[in-house]
C-alpha cells in the first residue's frame, strides 16, 4: 500500500515550540521520520521560515532532511489565482492559498496545518476543494497534525 503524501505548511513547524500544539506536532514529525507517511514542504515554507526564530529554523533544517521539497509551479500559481478569484481567501492571505495549491498540484493526499482561519476551517476546506474539482484536480484532505497521527490503542 502506498504511503500517504502529506504537505506540511509553515504553521506546523512553529508549533513544535508552542505548548498548545507541541505534543501532536512532535508525534506527527516522529511518525513521519519512522516512515508512516511521506512529508512534503515547499520553497514557500522555506521563504516563510527565514524570519522565524532560530530554534524553528533549526528544526526546519532537520525536517527537510527527510522531506520532499517542491517548488510552487506555474499550475500551482494558476490554482492559487483561482482560489483568490473564487473568494476562498483574500489577496492578503494569498500565501495560504499557495500552500493549498502547491499541495494539490503536487498530488499530496493531505495538507496539515494549524492555521484555523485560512486553511483548516470547514468552510475553507469545502471552497478549496470545490475549486480543485472545477479545475480538474483531486480534492485534498485538510487536517491538523493531531488528526493524522496514529494513536496507541489502550487495552
Amino acid at each position: 500500500m502506498r504511503k500517504l503524501k502529506v504537505y506540511v505548511d509553515t504553521s506546523v513547524l512553529g508549533a513544535v515550540y508552542d505548548d498548545e500544539f507541541k505534543e501532536a506536532t512532535m508525534a506527527f514529525f516522529e511518525q513521519a521520520r519512522d516512515g508512516k507517511f511521506d512529508i512534503v514542504v515547499s520553497a514557500l515554507v522555506e521563504d516563510e521560515i527565514a524570519d522565524a526564530p532560530r530554534n524553528v529554523r533549526d528544526y526546519h533544517a532537520t525536517v527537510i532532511s527527510y522531506a520532499e521539497t517542491v517548488n510552487p509551479s506555474r499550475d500551482a500559481i494558476l490554482l492559487q489565482r483561482a482560489y483568490l478569484d473564487a473568494g476562498v481567501v483574500t489577496l492578503k492571505w494569498m500565501d495560504d492559498a499557495l500552500h493549498v495549491a502547491t499541495a494539490t498540484v503536487a498530488e499530496c493526499d493531505i495538507i496539515v496545518s494549524w492555521n484555523f482561519k485560512h486553511i483548516v476551517h470547514y468552510d475553507k476546506k469545502r471552497k478549496y476543494n470545490a475549486v480543485n474539482v472545477l479545475r480538474g484536480y483531486n480534492g485534498i484532505d485538510i487536517l491538523t497534525p493531531a488528526e493524522v497521527i496514529e494513536y496507541e490503542e489502550e487495552v
